[in-house]
């Protein structure tokens, strides 16, 4: 029987779903919902505006409803009930920082997106802070979801066999074209502040924190000079935080406060700062703070740039190679210890699309041969401060229709997917027939359901 659709991914059982993405923010009104409960998986309930919200999420995007999307959509998010159900049942559980770890992922990958964390705040109205607590316990629900699934599929693999029946099964005049794809390495170094520099900016801290000491209001100094301008228009205020939210230096500070108290200058990553505890409210602090950033001035970016020329001569005359070089000198703690190879953040894996990557660097390497090696060039960190990197394309791939030789783990990947849906389909049917499940009727007519609804799952 011939294959007749290349990406059988596409099932319906993939957790590869909309449903429980965080995704870019995007802005789109949303018509106010009468709530209910829609759905029941033991003692998890699915409600009404959890469906919608996702629905008009993926339109808002851009997408085009095709047909049985809000199907598709509590479908997944039924399957994702169970899956954390059995978690509960199996005792599988993920740990606090593994949640942390993926929250602090997910904004990193928020704020590249949306242009600075200031943006992302004025976007959510909230701090980053915040941010995160709203989305927590979602990411932790997910993260048992895919550890649950790990378990459910962690002995299916996809063997050359299997890959080569999967792609002389699949009509060739139907074989997809492959996009262009590029992997990309770099080195980056930060300019040094210097301590002159940082003198100038916490003299200048002092000062106001005098003024302020003398009566005058720390609202308005936020307002007129914190270079955090999301919390400079509330007149410095971050709003509620509990410990662990900031960093560590920001909070051995802050929680030292009485209320109305003025700290001494601080020094964090981001910069130089002053707070005042605005009140106190169990293990949560809300505090003002006034954030001033020294600037770096050209001799110190000469500095960055001369060492990256040094670096850029020891990799070219083969005395050491990229990778040694990314470990031993790059300041990209994401990168250093992966031989500076970027990752995308789409996908996990190291491959981008030319729109996928930072469109300044995808100019700057357009034409750079393979294997070759950058100059060093001006880069743009998440917090607005200038960097310097060398880059290197490992790869680059031209458009071409799909071949095992070129495309031989994007089609194993395809084949492993595949098999581990309908492991998880083998799963689910087992699961329903002793699991407490319902499902509203607006909701019958879904053919995805069936399964769903046929062994009990029917509520009127």
């Amino acid at each position: 029987m011939k294959v007749k659709n290349w990406s059988l991914v596409n099932s319906h059982w993939s957790l590869l779903v909309l449903a429980f993405c965080l995704t870019v923010p995007q802005a789109f009104s949303q018509p106010a919902v009468i709530d209910e409960v829609v759905a029941i998986v033991g003692n998890h309930i699915i409600k009404k505006s959890d469906v919608e919200k996702q629905y008009l999420q993926y339109i808002s995007q851009g997408n085009t409803e095709t047909g049985g999307l809000r199907c598709a959509i509590i479908e997944n998010l039924l399957l994702q009930k169970l899956l954390v159900q059995q978690a509960a049942i199996d005792s599988v559980d993920v740990n606090d920082s593994q949640v942390e770890s993926e929250l602090d992922k997910r904004i990193r990958y928020f704020v590249k997106q949306i242009g600075s964390e200031q943006l992302l705040e004025e976007y959510y109205k909230e701090p980053i802070a915040k941010i995160k607590e709203d989305f927590r316990k979602m990411v932790k629900d997910q993260l048992l979801v895919q550890t649950m699934q790990g378990k459910i599929t962690k002995e299916i693999s996809a063997t050359p066999s299997d890959v080569r029946n999967y792609f002389s099964n699949f009509p060739a005049d139907s074989l997809p074209y492959m996009n262009a794809e590029l992997e990309v390495a770099h080195i980056v170094l930060k300019p040094r502040v210097s301590e002159q520099k940082k003198l100038e900016i916490k003299e200048r801290l002092e000062e106001y924190r005098k003024k302020i000491m003398g009566g005058e209001d720390f609202s308005v100094y936020a307002a007129l000079y914190s270079a955090d301008r999301t919390t400079a228009k509330k007149g410095g205020e971050l709003g509620f935080f509990e410990r662990g939210d900031m960093v560590p230096e920001f909070e051995a500070a802050a929680f030292k406060l009485k209320p109305g108290e003025i700290s001494n200058v601080i020094e964090t990553k981001y910069g130089f700062h002053i707070l005042q505890l605005i009140e106190r409210r169990g293990n949560q602090i809300n505090v003002r703070h006034i954030l001033l950033q020294p600037e770096v001035d050209a001799e110190e970016s000469a500095k960055a740039t001369a060492k990256l020329d040094s670096i850029a001569k020891l990799i070219r005359g083969s005395s050491m190679k990229f990778e040694e070089a990314a470990e031993k000198f790059s300041e990209d703690e994401d990168t250093r210890y992966n031989g500076g190879t970027l990752i995308n953040p789409n996908t996990g894996t190291t491959l981008f699309q030319p729109d996928q990557l930072d469109k300044i660097l995808f100019f700057q390497i357009d034409t750079l041969p393979v294997g070759k090696i950058s100059d060093p060039l001006p880069m743009q960190s998440v917090d607005g401060k200038t960097w310097y990197r060398l880059a290197m394309v490992r790869k680059r791939s031209e458009p071409h229709r799909a071949n095992l030789k070129d495309d031989y783990q994007k089609i194993q990947d395809i084949v492993l997917q595949d098999k581990q849906a309908k492991a998880m389909e083998n799963w689910v049917r087992k699961k329903v027939k002793t699991s407490f499940i319902k499902v509203d009727q607006q909701y019958w007519t879904c053919p995805n359901l069936d399964i769903w609804i046929s062994t009990g799952g029917k509520s009127n």
